[in-house]
């Protein structure tokens, strides 16, 4: 596949990089979807609206609010209509039409006492996706009580490359073994690319632009019943999961999870194919 010139990321591995270095890290970049607040331009060319953070969820009528057993009901994040996606870019499988709602107990009902974690398997119920399909009559639904909704912000989607992680797993695969003077850990690259990756990121797809480390390890090991980090099981679980969703800190929306931080759903691919959205696996981090 020939790679775009003008792409940025492609540009700025050039410009840093070893040429051999720089393709096979290319290599490695994935289509992804940045979610984006839908604003009207005044020009007749409206932005297609694809979902939105926020407000309030459209359900069927027989599913219930979600809600963490012994604790109480989740916040509802964000949706996106699958049918509105652009989604024949990415190389996951999204369903082609119905919607997926994102709820999370954010600490509102508590005050933050209790949190989510990938390690703590009695914690996943504090984050759901739910999958509604298309047609389904559903209803515009009422926060239950003790939940404060946030301000509601449409979003649009485009298409746009995404990077792995410097240290994801996919790395260390291609570049093994990597010493620690290893180029894509040179300071000016690092700096460099922090600074394209820099504002809000709401994204479906693609990888995960992680505030801390790589979010693929945490759910892996989750998923593997929590051995020790240094068990070569993670690294190999991680390369099976990939980013369904992320929602980023974001002033519009009144969102701001612990310091500036995001929220990130992971699912297996063959779940995804499968619409096993219940299978789907939560974390976040903030800086």
């Amino acid at each position: 596949m020939t790679l775009s010139p003008t792409d940025a990321l492609h540009t700025l591995a050039r410009e840093h990089l070893p040429a051999e270095i720089a393709e096979r890290w290319i290599g490695l970049m994935r289509p992804g979807l940045r979610l984006e607040k839908a604003t009207s331009t005044g020009t007749g060319g409206e932005p297609v609206v694809v979902g939105r953070l926020g407000g309030m969820p459209e359900l069927p009528e027989k599913e219930a609010w979600p809600v963490w057993e012994a604790h109480g009901p989740l916040s509802f994040i964000a949706s996106v209509d699958c049918a509105a996606l652009p989604s024949a870019a990415l190389d996951i499988t999204l369903p082609p039409d119905g919607t997926l709602a994102f709820f999370y107990y954010d600490g509102q009902v508590d005050d933050g006492c209790a949190m989510v974690s990938p390690d703590e398997p009695e914690t996943w119920a504090g984050a759901r996706v739910l999958y509604v399909p298309a047609g389904a009559p559903v209803t515009r639904r009422t926060a239950p009580e003790g939940i404060e909704p946030y301000p509601e912000v449409k979003l649009t989607a485009r298409v746009e490359t995404t990077a792995p992680y410097l240290w994801h797993p996919a790395v260390y695969r291609e570049f093994a073994p990597m010493p620690d003077d290893h180029p894509l850990w040179d300071e000016e690259f690092k700096e460099a690319l922090w600074e394209l990756s820099a504002g809000t990121e709401h994204r479906i797809g693609g990888h995960a632009n992680p505030v801390q480390d790589e979010v693929e390890s945490e759910v892996a090991r989750g998923a593997l019943g929590n051995p020790a980090w240094t068990d070569p099981r993670i690294k190999e679980e991680a390369l099976r999961w990939v980013l369904l969703a992320q929602f980023d800190t974001d002033d519009d929306a009144d969102m701001m999870w612990g310091d500036g931080g995001a929220l990130y759903w992971l699912i297996r691919p063959e779940d995804l194919a499968a619409r096993r959205f219940d299978r789907a696996m939560f974390t976040w981090q903030c800086s």
